[in-house]
């Protein structure tokens, strides 16, 4: 079951018959109440999701959706930026499709999302302390030489990820792989910008980082 939320009845009425020849049962919603009140009925096994909705916005749904169940979700939008696939890929959406798009790139997309299971955890509830660096794992908190820093839900698990094994190189693909685990990143660009960001953040010269290290070709380190 797939529920489709888009306020444009023409695109919901194309991709239902889309859809429909290729197999898809579709449950259709105009905004975000409706889609709301289908997910808790229908239990969809994907949700296409637009991003410009009329009463709220596509991100806060998503949040929304992905607080209630851990139902893949694919963010649809006209707009095509990195801010926003980062945005959307953050608060919890499989993959980020932007329109015009051929309903056989969609297909494809949708099946392989449907394919991956649930992710794995990336981190027990604990706390690490490395040098300067403490992240509580519970409280999803982390302090920087006692100085609260405020991270995003990617950026988080990022360095929750690499803490858990210090000194120990962490290869790219296994950061994409337990991070971005449903969906298929052509690149690792999106990786690379949570690391900027992260490192904006926690390192005193991002430019030279102390101790989130990159290990060329391969990884990264974290070193305290």
């Amino acid at each position: 079951m797939v529920l489709v939320v888009d306020d444009e009845d023409s695109y919901r009425q194309a991709l239902t018959s889309g859809l429909a020849r290729e197999g898809f049962t579709v449950e259709l919603a105009a905004d975000g109440h409706e889609a709301l009140r289908l997910f808790h009925r229908v239990r969809p096994d994907l949700v296409l999701l637009d991003v410009m909705l009329p009463d709220q916005s596509g991100v806060e749904l998503c949040q929304r959706m992905r607080a209630l169940a851990p139902v893949p979700i694919i963010m649809v939008t006209a707009r095509d930026s990195e801010v926003d696939v980062v945005v959307g890929l953050e608060v919890g959406a499989a993959d980020y499709i932007a329109k015009p798009f051929r309903l056989r790139e969609l297909v494809a997309r949708m099946r392989a999302v449907l394919r991956r299971g649930a992710p794995a955890p990336v981190l027990q509830d604990e706390v690490l302390v490395q040098g300067p660096v403490r992240l509580d794992a519970a409280r999803r908190e982390v302090t920087v030489g006692g100085r609260s820093v405020e991270l995003s839900r990617k950026e988080f698990d990022l360095l929750a990820l690499l803490m858990a094994q210090p000194g120990q190189v962490v290869t790219r693909d296994w950061c994409i792989n337990r991070l971005w685990w449903d969906q298929d990143l052509a690149d690792s660009r999106t990786l690379d910008t949570h690391v900027k960001r992260l490192r904006r953040k926690i390192e005193p010269d991002p430019a030279h980082p102390r101790h989130l290290i990159t290990v060329r070709g391969v990884g990264f380190r974290f070193q305290s």
